[in-house]
């Protein structure tokens, strides 16, 4: 069976016993491919599905009046799309792929079964809440800060995020978005991400090629930031060990 992600993020938060793991082993055997740049759901449209994200990324964005897009968060493997949307009349933002995803739809009595779980609802909760944490520090990231530490923090925090689910190798990372989807995130123009993204190679700070991201000198890129990870909460426990 491939990664579960899911479980590997739920185990930073929480001790998941075997009646767990099996359950959560069982949400993701019916998984769907999702091409780059395909909507899983619309702004206006009713939920009823709740979407996890097992390979790829994702994200949650708004089109603003004259036609933008504002990014407004990365779904990366073992995320889930809002734990409760089934509960809203309408969607208020959109969710869609970045690069080709692998899916799972959770319907709702999967999601209530889940939450009958003592620890897994408690790590879906600490999850849901770092979401919101996560949120707050990008609002604080793109008011704050200049165009440079703005882009060493998102990059400060992909890292962190990929590594708690394992998926970072010799710090490095797999990054498959192109300079327009990281300047709607960043809410610059693609050219001044172009440029912000030179001068930290220049600074000999990160190496990016083919969507492959190498952190060359995390402590210096985390000081370039400001970089606090407190807001992801990301708390091993003894069972949490490598799988």
């Amino acid at each position: 069976m491939a990664p579960n992600f899911l479980s590997r993020k739920l185990r930073n938060f929480m001790h998941l016993d075997k009646i767990d793991l099996a359950l959560l082993d069982s949400v993701i055997s019916k998984t769907r491919t999702v091409a780059a740049h395909v909507d899983l759901i619309s702004e206006g449209e009713k939920p009823s599905d709740v979407h996890l994200v097992l390979q790829g990324f994702a994200c949650r964005y708004k089109i603003l009046q004259d036609g933008r897009r504002q990014i407004m968060a990365y779904l990366v493997p073992g995320d889930i799309c809002d734990l409760h949307v089934f509960l809203l009349d309408h969607m208020d933002h959109s969710l869609g792929t970045l690069s080709t995803c692998e899916i799972v739809d959770l319907p709702r009595t999967v999601v209530l079964e889940l939450l009958d779980r003592p620890n897994i609802a408690r790590g879906l909760l600490l999850s849901t809440m770092v979401d919101e944490g996560t949120l707050r520090e990008w609002l604080v990231n793109i008011g704050q800060r200049e165009a440079e530490p703005r882009v060493a923090h998102l990059l400060c925090e992909l890292l962190a995020r990929l590594r708690s689910v394992g998926l970072v190798s010799d710090q490095k990372y797999t990054l498959p978005l192109t300079q327009v989807e990281l300047a709607d995130t960043m809410g610059m123009t693609p050219v001044h991400m172009n440029r912000v993204l030179q001068s930290l190679r220049r600074k000999a700070l990160i190496s990016l090629e083919s969507n492959q991201l190498t952190v060359l000198n995390s402590k210096r890129l985390e000081s370039e930031a400001g970089w606090n990870p407190n807001y992801l909460h990301l708390r091993k426990v003894a069972a949490a060990a490598a799988e």
